[in-house]
């Protein structure tokens, strides 16, 4: 069986026996707070627990990294989103010990990705574009500096309400343990 024929059979029980019920809640965060976060997969389960957080708590955007490398991007957009139609009243951003970020070599990636079929002539033509890969496929020199630097990006938008903290962590990617970055009451 494929992977989406397993997923659409669990779907089916999960809805037919109602296991959705301990999961209702409406679309706003109820601690008033919107959460970006690494896309990493030790994070699914052990972040919402190290912070406490249970369905319908909070919003939480994911990417490579917890980084926001366009002010003007998807990310910063859906941020920007939950404070003004969402009613979340503060940023936290949550990057991890042994992100995959911290040691991206954007050079081993465009390798890889010729491996896999795309022609230089398409990377030429992003190039020429104006999108410069190695630039965008770099990562960043610590965890600590990725949020670091996301948070500097937020906390000076120029769309984000004075009044809203943003706040920086690192989440021990084992032991879920937090360590405070970045006190957003505090700046």
């Amino acid at each position: 069986m494929s992977r989406l024929q397993t997923i659409l059979e669990h779907n089916r029980n999960f809805v037919a026996n109602k296991e959705y019920e301990e999961f209702i809640t409406d679309k706003f965060p109820q601690k008033k707070m919107v959460i970006v976060t690494c896309m990493d997969t030790r994070l699914v389960e052990l972040l919402p627990r190290a912070l406490n957080l249970r369905n319908g708590d909070a919003k939480i955007i994911k990417n490579a990294g917890a980084v926001i490398s366009q002010p003007f991007g998807s990310v910063m957009r859906s941020l920007l989103v939950a404070i003004y139609e969402l009613q979340a009243e503060e940023v936290f951003i949550v990057g991890h010990t042994g992100c995959g970020m911290a040691s991206l070599n954007a050079d081993h990636m465009i390798g890889t990705i010729k491996d896999s079929g795309i022609s230089d002539d398409v990377l030429n033509t992003l190039e020429n574009s104006g999108i410069k890969l190695r630039k965008w496929l770099r990562g960043f020199d610590s965890e600590k500096d990725g949020v670091i630097q996301t948070v500097e990006i937020v906390k000076n938008h120029p769309l984000l309400p004075p009044h809203v903290p943003v706040h920086g962590m690192l989440i021990d990617s084992t032991t879920g343990e937090l360590e405070l970055v970045v006190d957003g009451y505090n700046l």
